[in-house]
């Protein structure tokens, strides 16, 4: 069956850069997504950030996203990587990678991983 495992996460400080990754096993068709989403303590889920099979990448337009996070894979059907630069305390979360035929939904995607914890202290 299709899994996602996220790894990465950790216990960082404030300024530092992290390098989350999302390895994808077990899929069986092609032309898919990968998403990360991550949730902060006390709020919804929220979108981060997508790759599509053929390359292309979307980001949050929130303002504690814009500029710092990057999606990335080195082909496409390897890991999907989330770089978070200049890491802040309002970054702590669950951060989660999604898979969903075509492109990543805000809520309704096929497969979730459980997660990898980021905890930035100040």
């Amino acid at each position: 069956q299709v899994q996602l495992v996220e790894t990465g996460g950790g216990l960082v400080q404030a300024g530092d850069s992290l390098k989350l990754s999302c390895v994808v096993s077990g899929v069986t068709f092609s032309n898919y997504a990968v998403g990360w989403f991550r949730q902060r303590p006390r709020k919804a889920r929220e979108f981060v950030a997508e790759i599509t099979w053929g390359g292309v990448t979307t980001y949050s337009s929130s303002a504690s996203i814009v500029g710092r996070f990057t999606i990335s894979r080195d082909r496409t059907e390897g890991p999907v990587t989330l770089q978070i630069d200049s890491l802040k305390p309002e970054d702590t979360a669950l951060y989660y990678c999604a898979l969903n035929p075509l492109r990543i939904t805000a809520t309704d995607n096929k497969y979730w991983g459980r997660g990898t914890q980021v905890t930035v202290s100040s």
